[in-house]
C-alpha cells in the first residue's frame, strides 16, 4: 500500500481525489489581514477580488511539520511527499522535518517515507504525484520508485505567463514603472524553470497571443519524446486561454496526454487572475 501526499500547491484532479492514494495539506494565504486556507473551500472569484483591492501582496504559509506528521501516521507502507520548489517555499524543508519526527518516534515502524523537492509547482507536483502512482502500480520496490521519479523530477521542464504584474509589483519584485511599462507596451515575459528550481525569464513579445505561442516554442525546445509524456496545463481562470495553449501545443507536437486544470490558492495567488502554468 502506498500514499502520496501533495502540499496544495499540487492540484489533485477529481480522479486523484476519489482514488484514494492522494492528500494535500493545505498552505494558508494571508491577504491584507484576511486569512485563506488552500483547501477545498477555497473560493478563487472571492480570492481575486481580495488581491485586486489589496494594496498588498499576499502572503503565503507553508504547511507547518504537524501537517505533514499527521498524513505519514497512516497504515501506508510507502509513503512519498512531493513539494513546490525548496527555492520558492519552505514546504520541503517543513516535511524533512516531519520525516525525521516520525522516524525519531517510530524506530521500530518499517514504513518508508521519501519526500521529494519537486522544484515545480501547481500542475507539475500533480504529474509527479502521477509518475509515483505508475511506477507503484507497475510493481516497482520502494527505493526504484524514489530513483524513477527523482530522474523525472530532473526531466520536468515548468514554463508560465502572467496576464498581469501587479502582485509583483505589489511584492517588491518589480518597481511601478516597469510595470505600467509592461502594461501599456503589452509585454509579456515567458518564465521558466532553472535546474534547481527557480525562475528565469525566457522571453518577452508583446501581447498574450504572441507570448502563448513563445511558451509553447520554449517547451518544445527542451522536449524530447513527446508522444511517450503527458504535459500539463494549469490556468488562473482563464479556462479558454488554457486551451489556446493547448492548441498550440498540439500544432508542434503529439503529446501521451494533455492535463487542464485550474489553479488553487497558492497557484491563484501568483499566476494571477488570467495566468498560464505549463509543465511537461
Amino acid at each position: 500500500m502506498y500514499k502520496v501526499i501533495l502540499d496544495s500547491s499540487g492540484e489533485l484532479t477529481e480522479e486523484m481525489k476519489a482514488d484514494g492514494h492522494f492528500v494535500n495539506v493545505p498552505m494558508t494565504l494571508n491577504v491584507n489581514g484576511y486569512t485563506v486556507v488552500d483547501d477545498d473551500t477555497f473560493d478563487q472569484a472571492d480570492f481575486l477580488r481580495r488581491v485586486r483591492e489589496s494594496p498588498t501582496a499576499p502572503q503565503s504559509s507553508c504547511p507547518a511539520p504537524g501537517l505533514y506528521l499527521e498524513q505519514m501516521e497512516s497504515e501506508e507502507e510507502n509513503v512519498y511527499v512531493v513539494t513546490i520548489s525548496g527555492q520558492l517555499s519552505g514546504s520541503y524543508n517543513s516535511a524533512v522535518v516531519a520525516k525525521g519526527m516520525y522516524e525519531d518516534e517510530n524506530a521500530d515502524s518499517k514504513k518508508k517515507i521519501h519526500v521529494f523537492d519537486g522544484k515545480t509547482t501547481a500542475v507539475g507536483e500533480t504529474l509527479i504525484a502521477m509518475k509515483i502512482a505508475a511506477c507503484e502500480k507497475a510493481g516497482m520496490a520502494f527505493e526504484e520508485v524514489v530513483s524513477a521519479v527523482e530522474k523525472y523530477i530532473g526531466e520536468q521542464h515548468t514554463f508560465f505567463v502572467l496576464e498581469t504584474l501587479e502582485v509583483l509589483r505589489k511584492a517588491g519584485r518589480l518597481s511601478a514603472l516597469k510595470e505600467r511599462i509592461a502594461h501599456t507596451f503589452h509585454i509579456k515575459p515567458v518564465m521558466g524553470s532553472t535546474d534547481e528550481g527557480n525562475i528565469q525569464q525566457l522571453a518577452q513579445v508583446r501581447g498574450m497571443n504572441k507570448a502563448i505561442a513563445k511558451m509553447a516554442d520554449c517547451m518544445i525546445a527542451v522536449t524530447k519524446n513527446c508522444s511517450q509524456k503527458v504535459l500539463g496545463i494549469s490556468h488562473c481562470n482563464c479556462i479558454e486561454r488554457a486551451m489556446q495553449l493547448k492548441a498550440e501545443v498540439e500544432k508542434r507536437a503529439n503529446f501521451k496526454d494533455i492535463l487542464v486544470m485550474d489553479t488553487h490558492a497558492l497557484n491563484t495567488t501568483y499566476a494571477c487572475d488570467g495566468g498560464l502554468i505549463m509543465v511537461v
